[in-house]
């Protein structure tokens, strides 16, 4: 998992009132609503509401997208504010295989995730394969 730093202010001070979050869920549908109510309190703890509903949706089609992977040991679902203007989404899991952004057909039942997260994050969007899985991060701009 990539772990991200507290973000610091331009004097270097650490800012205390953010600190980096992660939680480990099963691979298990009832933990796509887990990793949704972590992240939307944590951004909410931030003072964050604005965030909260594109936030929420990221996370759910990340750690829906990782509960189909079929991986037997936990996914990790994690947010980071990397700076003042940044807030990190991330869910890792253990697949290696690589999400792709592809144009769903009209008539398709799924497949419009990542086109959504794309959206939400105008483009700000990545996958670090690991050794034995990978993380996907969305980055949402955060308010000044």
């Amino acid at each position: 998992m990539i772990l991200l730093s507290n973000v610091t202010r331009g004097d270097s001070t650490p800012r205390q009132d953010i600190e980096p979050a992660t939680i480990r869920l099963p691979y298990q549908a009832e933990s796509v609503g887990a990793a949704r109510r972590f992240v939307v309190a944590k951004l909410r703890e931030w003072g964050l509401d604005g965030l909260v509903d594109d936030a929420a949706l990221i996370v759910s089609e990340l750690a829906t997208n990782a509960v189909k992977t079929g991986c037997l040991t936990r996914m990790v679902v994690a947010v980071r504010r990397p700076s003042d203007r940044t807030i990190r989404i991330l869910v890792g899991d253990g697949s290696r295989v690589i999400p792709v952004l592809v144009k769903a057909a009209p008539g398709a039942v799924s497949g419009r995730g990542l086109a959504m997260i794309h959206q939400l994050t105008n483009g700000r969007w990545g996958v670090t394969p690991l050794p034995f899985g990978k993380v996907v991060h969305a980055d949402l701009a955060a308010p000044r």
